[in-house]
């Protein structure tokens, strides 16, 4: 072995190592990898900065604002909405929710598919008394299969397609990988759903769902022309909420107390709603509902640059003694207040006729620099932002899914290359108005473009060092030179460091071996190519294998063995699927 393959063996053997033991972020453990080849003489300074310049991570990059224009206009929560329903059985809540979330995740990246439906998900379990451990971690696995169906539905199909551009290649149409991936999806869906009472466990979750301790009596108002007109409260999704429920209706001057789900809306109707804080802020993002006060609509700011946000009144508040609407709240701070409680208690009155306290709490909607004007304020203690508070762009939700399918059409009948359509449809979404570019920079997911740029320059590294032919090499002799036997033994290798050091660090350094081996045994690149894009997404097996696995661990109050019971059997049943099929679709 000369300098460059010990120096690159032992560089990653300890970034392995350090990703095991989890004490290092992600990123700055692959910066340091890249570092020291650098350093090592293994890769030139532009080696190392190719992995950045990759056209598939540049896709993934420009699709979170496509995403943003999703999530700011409430479409990905309209469509999570829509898909649920009301479950009769805990086994068809699992079909109910599986199924849809493979399906978006064919066509957006999985995280924030997972990260809009876990309160959906969560408040779903609450309403209808469902396990949550049963189907947060068929969530996270129905996300997974369901990237695998399309060029753009993780993260890994477009590094890998990166690299065989960077290779010279056409690379892959947006639907090719589908002739294996949507098998495989259907497969691992199927199994899900029969051996789901055995795979998933049944536990109450870590992070259990505390008392809140202030309660609010908010008043909504039907829109006179919006989706919810003409539908019952339980068709409306308002009979079972987390957090809240529907006190009253009142129609036209006459009020109808203790309300039937069988209650058809009418426009205009004003519901009044008693709940915690949390189940205000999603009250606000149901499509066809806005505040009843019209004092909203006096506000300066469109209702996209507005926030939900707390406030405790102080003893030295100008408005002490005086109601809301004799003090000109709105025109005094620029906020309109929806709600207000007193000692944790609900205020019956109307907002407008609520007389202030000194230490009365109060629910703000107001322009985002509320905050930042009044957080040191004398007029208040605490002025604390609702989490998830921004309201959504209700208007703009058919634009943005308009945007999303001219990007999927245009990339699939090959119209436009994948990172083209994607980066018009991220143009289109700001123009349109769908998001903003402050949206789209909370969005962006920073550490995971570094890892995958730094990993790509790693995997260059182990072409340039002999690493990759090496590792090739042994993989040809376990597989006695029989191709299928080098494909499953490549999807073995590629699913186990997967559930070591992440999908996207996977793709990129296993596509290496995968040309190397393809090359000493003369062989077409293309059904490795594939078998290590599915391998890597195939993260069943641990929660540090995938971001979607972590993101529902605490929630769902799973443990590491959890994950192991679930994923080697789906690794295994996905993974004789990938290796019988590929072959047949890319002759070797």
């Amino acid at each position: 072995m000369d300098w460059a393959l010990w120096t690159t063996t032992a560089v990653v053997a300890g970034l392995v190592l350090a990703l095991m033991v989890g004490r290092t972020p992600m990123d700055a453990a692959f910066m340091a990898a890249l570092a020291l080849l650098l350093l090592g003489g293994v890769l030139t300074p532009a080696q190392a900065l190719s992995g950045f310049s990759n056209e598939g991570l540049a896709t993934i990059a420009v699709l979170y604002a496509v995403v943003a224009g999703l999530r700011d206009t409430g479409a990905t929560q309209w469509l999570g909405q829509l898909f649920l329903g009301q479950p009769k059985s805990e086994a068809r809540a699992q079909l109910r929710l599986s199924w849809p979330v493979a399906g978006l995740s064919a066509v957006m990246n999985n995280t924030p598919v997972v990260a809009m439906m876990i309160p959906t998900v969560v408040a779903w379990t609450r309403r209808y008394g469902l396990s949550r451990s049963r189907l947060l971690m068929p969530l996270s696995y129905a996300a997974i299969l369901g990237g695998g169906c399309t060029l753009i539905g993780t993260s890994t199909n477009l590094i890998v397609n990166g690299y065989l551009i960077d290779e010279g290649g056409p690379g892959m149409g947006l639907f090719e990988i589908a002739w294996v991936g949507l098998p495989v999806a259907v497969v691992g869906l199927v199994v899900m759903a029969l051996l789901g009472r055995w795979l998933f466990p049944n536990r109450p979750a870590v992070i259990a769902d505390l008392e809140n301790s202030r309660e609010y009596s908010v008043e909504m108002r039907v829109d006179e022309h919006g989706p919810l007109r003409g539908k019952t409260v339980a068709a409306a999704g308002l009979r079972h909420l987390a957090g809240s429920y529907l006190v009253e209706i009142h129609r036209q001057g006459t009020l109808l107390p203790a309300v039937s789900p069988q209650e058809r809306l009418e426009g205009g109707d004003h519901l009044v709603f008693v709940g915690v804080p949390d189940a205000v802020v999603e009250l606000q993002k149901i499509r066809g509902l806005h505040p009843a006060t019209d004092q909203v609509f006096k506000l300066d700011q469109p209702r996209s640059q507005r926030r939900l946000v707390e406030a405790v009144v102080s003893e030295r508040h100008p408005m002490l003694g005086q109601t809301i609407k004799q003090g000109r709240f709105r025109n005094h701070y620029g906020a309109v207040v929806l709600a207000a409680a007193r000692q944790g208690k609900r205020l019956h009155q109307k907002p407008g006729d609520v007389r202030l306290k000194a230490g009365d709490t109060l629910l703000l909607e107001c322009g985002e620099g509320f905050t930042r004007q009044h957080a040191q304020s004398r007029d208040f203690h605490l002025v604390s932002p609702l989490k998830n508070g921004q309201l959504p762009r209700h208007e703009r939700a058919g634009l943005a899914l308009a945007i999303l399918v001219g990007v999927i059409t245009t990339a699939g009948l090959g119209l436009l290359s994948i990172f083209q359509a994607a980066l018009l449809g991220a143009g289109l979404m700001l123009i349109g108005r769908c998001t903003s570019a402050s949206s789209i920079r909370r969005q962006v997911d920073l550490q995971l473009l570094v890892v995958i740029g730094a990993a790509l320059g790693i995997g260059q590294a182990l072409q340039n060092s002999g690493l990759a032919g090496h590792a090739a090499g042994q993989l040809l002799v376990l597989s006695q030179g029989q191709p299928w036997f080098l494909l499953a033994l490549l999807y073995g290798a590629t699913a186990l460091l997967t559930a070591i050091v992440t999908n996207n660090a996977a793709a990129a350094l296993m596509i290496y071996v995968a040309h190397s081996a393809a090359g000493q045994l003369d062989i077409a690149l293309m059904p490795l190519a594939v078998t290590v894009m599915l391998a890597a997404s195939a993260s069943f097996i641990t929660p540090m294998g995938y971001q979607t696995n972590l993101m529902v661990m605490g929630p769902g109050g799973y443990r590491f063995n959890d994950f192991l019971r679930a994923g080697l059997p789906m690794n295994g049943i996905t993974g004789l699927v990938v290796i019988g099929l590929t072959p047949w679709i890319w002759p070797f």
